[in-house]
Order: C-alpha cells, then sequence, then structure tokens
C-alpha cells in the first residue's frame, strides 16, 4: 500500500469513443448534457475536485478538439489531451505514451461516461494501490446469470459466486501497465476490453476493491435520460414555506370562549368582530403567510359588517384554498395559546378534530398547546388570550 502524498498518480481519462449505443443523431455521449453540463465535464470535476492527481490526460477522438475546450473550459489547464486510437487499448496507450514524458508512480484509467465516480472511491482504489499489483473496483453480481444458445434460448445458469461486475478507475504501477500495453501492441493484439484483462495476460495481479453502485456507465440513450434525473433530484430543494401569526383578544363580559373553533364554557367572552377565535385567527395569519397573501385583516376587515359574529373556521378555510390554489399541501400547523383560563387541556383532542376538519389533515399534523403567563402582565391579570401560531406548507416546483 503506498502512503498518502508519498506517489505521483495520473489519471487517464477515455472519451474517444463515439457512443453510437447513446443515439448517434445527438453526437458522441461524453458531451451529452446531464444536470445543464456535459457528461464529460461532471467525470473531470469529480476527480479534480479529489486533488490526488499530479496530471490529468483526456484521451479524445481527433475530430473533437473543438468540443473538448468547451465542454472542459472550467478545467482546461488543470487537463492535457491526446488523440486516441481506434480502440479503446489504442486510446489507453496512447495516454501513457504521454505520461512517458513525467513518469507517475501509477495512473489509474478511468471510463469518461462515469460521471458518478466519488472521492470516496477515488480514495478507496489509492489506498490499494501496490508496486506489484493492479486494483480494480468492481460488484458482486448479484442477479441470476443465464448463459444461451445460438437461438436465444437458455442453455445453462452460471454460477454467480466469485463474479463480479468490473468498473472504473483501474489503477496501476505505471511502468508495469505501459510495458504490458506496449507488449500487447508489438503483438497486435487488440481484443482486450479493459486494462485489467491486458494486465492478466501479462500476469500482473489484481486486487479487487469495492465499487460504488452509484459508478454507472453511460451507455444507452436511456442512461443519459436517468442520469440527467439523478442530478436534477440532487439538486432539488422542496420549497417548504412556513407561516407566524400571532393574535390577541381581551376580555369582555359574556359567558363562554371559542378556542380552535371549540365553544369552551367561561366566565367571560372575547372581544371581537367575529366570533373572536383568538387562535383560529393567528392560524389564519400563519397560513396566509406561506403565500406572503397579506394578513387577516386585509381579507376581512372588521369594518365589513358582514364579519360580524362569523365563525373564524371561515377564515381558515379561505387561507386553506389559497394554499390548494398553488398546489401547496399543509405540512403541519402548530397553536400555542397563552392564558390563564379558561383551562385547555381537557378541549385539546376537540380542538385537534376541529382544525382537522377545516384544513383537510391528520391529526398527529396538528399540534395545540397551551401555557400561561405566570400571572405577569395583562394575560397573567386574565384579561385576555393571546395565541401564536405556525404553519409549514409544501408547494410543488421546488428551489434549485
Amino acid at each position: 500500500m503506498i502512503e498518502t502524498g508519498a506517489s505521483k498518480i495520473a489519471a487517464i481519462v477515455v472519451a474517444a469513443g463515439r457512443g453510437t449505443r447513446a443515439g448517434q443523431d445527438f453526437g458522441p455521449k461524453q458531451y451529452r448534457d446531464i444536470g445543464g453540463k456535459p457528461i464529460i465535464w461532471h467525470t473531470l470535476k469529480a476527480l479534480i475536485d479529489v486533488d490526488i492527481f499530479s496530471q490529468i490526460i483526456v484521451v479524445i477522438h481527433s475530430q473533437d478538439i473543438d468540443i473538448i475546450k468547451e465542454c472542459a473550459a472550467d478545467y482546461w489547464s488543470k487537463i492535457t489531451c491526446v488523440t486516441g486510437g481506434e480502440t479503446r487499448q489504442a486510446s489507453v496507450r496512447n495516454g501513457l505514451l504521454v505520461l512517458h514524458k513525467d513518469l507517475p508512480d501509477y495512473v489509474m484509467i478511468h471510463d469518461g461516461v462515469r460521471p458518478f465516480v466519488d472521492g470516496v472511491l477515488l480514495a478507496r482504489v489509492r489506498d490499494a494501490l501496490e508496486p506489484e499489483m493492479g486494483v480494480l473496483p468492481a460488484l458482486a453480481v448479484s442477479d441470476t446469470l443465464k448463459r444461451s444458445d445460438v437461438n436465444g434460448l437458455i442453455e445453462a445458469t452460471i454460477d454467480r459466486e466469485k463474479l463480479y461486475a468490473a468498473q472504473t478507475p483501474q489503477a496501476f504501477p505505471f511502468a508495469t501497465i505501459l510495458a504490458a500495453h506496449n507488449k500487447a501492441y508489438e503483438a497486435q493484439r487488440i481484443d482486450f476490453t479493459d486494462d485489467c484483462a491486458l494486465a492478466e495476460w501479462v500476469g500482473l495481479s489484481v486486487k479487487i476493491v469495492e465499487g460504488s453502485a452509484d459508478n454507472v456507465k453511460i451507455t444507452w440513450k436511456r442512461d443519459i435520460e436517468l442520469a440527467d434525473q439523478r442530478i436534477a433530484n440532487a439538486s432539488y430543494f422542496p420549497d417548504v414555506r412556513t407561516g407566524n401569526g400571532y393574535d390577541v383578544h381581551s376580555f369582555v363580559p359574556g359567558n363562554f370562549v371559542t378556542l380552535c373553533g371549540v365553544k369552551i364554557e367561561h366566565g367571560a367572552k372575547l372581544n371581537g368582530h367575529s366570533d373572536s377565535d383568538v387562535a383560529l385567527h393567528a392560524l389564519t395569519d400563519a397560513l396566509l403567510a406561506t403565500r406572503g397573501a397579506g394578513d387577516i385583516g386585509t381579507h376581512f376587515p372588521p369594518s365589513d359588517p358582514q364579519w360580524k359574529g362569523a365563525a373564524s373556521s371561515i377564515f381558515v378555510r379561505y387561507a386553506a384554498d389559497i394554499i390548494a390554489q398553488f398546489g401547496g399541501k399543509i405540512a403541519n400547523v402548530d397553536v400555542t395559546l397563552i392564558c390563564e383560563s379558561p383551562k385547555i387541556g381537557p378541549h385539546r383532542e376537540a380542538m385537534v378534530a376541529a382544525i382537522s376538519g377545516m384544513l383537510d389533515i391528520s391529526d398527529d399534523r396538528i399540534s395545540i398547546k397551551a401555557t400561561t403567563n405566570e400571572k405577569m402582565g395583562f394575560i397573567g391579570r386574565g384579561e385576555g388570550i393571546a395565541a401564536i401560531a405556525t404553519a409549514s406548507v409544501v408547494y410543488p416546483g421546488g428551489l434549485k
């Protein structure tokens, strides 16, 4: 195992393919956009961000120099481009030959269309490097494997024990893998599908380390669509809005109060134009706040006689309708009543049920609490009741 920082590690990014399986009409897949940036941009970013490579060589098709300049403009000063060959094997050798001018100790060879490689995997490969051994990140095969005959009929079931799906980057002692490529070139062997296969051919041991399920290779058109969705989801922040409301009403002579839509016998009533439900007034303001829609007085002015004695549930339902018009979903509401009396606890269940009916949300999304003012101030003197309400609403679209 190498000591971190003790050896020079270079990277070769193989990006010379034409990507016909992803749809030739759209150009080489490594330059297709996912999440608003080319695939190759994401791949380079992942490698550069870990800051462990002394050099990064990008092997491209001879016709792609202008497009790579555009796609990799953000990282142009940190990469070196070289023209690839007719096969992946030939392209890797061309990259190795460029590195030969400034010999690294090790090299990681990575597919340009594996943009989701991350620092954890790269560090795992780096930490497993040894002077006489290659390193292959791979995942154990979990699916049942079948072999077919020439007619497409199942011929046999393959034992999947000790079978692995190979990934990149595949890492090697630089001089050893360059010598292996040169030997294959001289022998006119061009049939190796990856660098580990070539390493096996020359007798170089290769150690398997755990790969990453996220480190997918983009091959088909559908892979590009899924990768785009993945980045979009990763950058999506739900549009969750929180609104607060506060209201206070004084006591006047009477024999009941209405709180959270529940009529409670009491030695006084609350003063106000409607039914003076201080809790629902605060809740209405909290709901309206999630749309920046003003307050209860904006929509139901106390100067309008039609609201005299009106049930405050009308105001709450109105605010909920505004939220629904914009596709909002009420996540939860929290109401705190501040009073010396009446006692709220015996009525909490009925209050929750009343608000649940107004907002069409489940009981577990409704919190009703009460506290006193410890005999301080007008509330402490029993002159009125205050309420604080908070509402959280999730709106569609999200933030990016």
